[in-house]
């Protein structure tokens, strides 16, 4: 039952598109089969009582087809993601959308345009470097 559960390898593509396939067949087979005797045209009742279970069959067959394929694309997510071992640079998104440079709006942006700077001994400060830098070591001696 544990390796029913969690396999340790994912099923073959072949296998989850033909199940699918059949799957969604049967959904379609039954659903036709419970709609078409509630349907005017097999059955002696009007449109208007009718359309209610109709559309409530509809309604559900639908939604399980949909849910039938979430299933199978969450199936088919090892085989999407390839051979990948953990995440690319580009795989998430962490820049916040309001923050970027290529903001327009000039309240929003915390980027500015370029301005002059003045030179004068006022606005230059003191250096915060006391000592100068050690020469680099090589990574393998210490």
């Amino acid at each position: 039952m544990r390796q029913f559960l969690f396999p340790r390898r994912p099923l073959s593509r072949g296998v989850l598109l033909f199940s699918h396939f059949v799957l969604q067949l049967g959904l379609l087979a039954g659903a036709a089969m419970w709609l078409m005797p509630r349907t005017p045209w097999l059955a002696s009742v009007d449109w208007s009582y009718a359309w209610p279970s109709l559309a409530l069959g509809a309604g559900l067959w639908l939604a399980a087809t949909l849910g039938l394929r979430l299933v199978v694309e969450l199936c088919l997510l090892p085989h999407h993601l390839g051979t990948r071992v953990g995440f690319a640079p580009g795989d998430m998104v962490t820049r916040s959308f309001e923050r970027r440079p290529a903001v327009h709006d000039s309240q929003a942006a915390w980027t500015s345009e370029a301005r002059p700077v003045e030179i004068e001994p006022s606005v230059l400060g003191n250096a915060r470097v006391t000592r100068p830098a050690e020469p680099l070591k090589p990574q393998g001696s210490t």
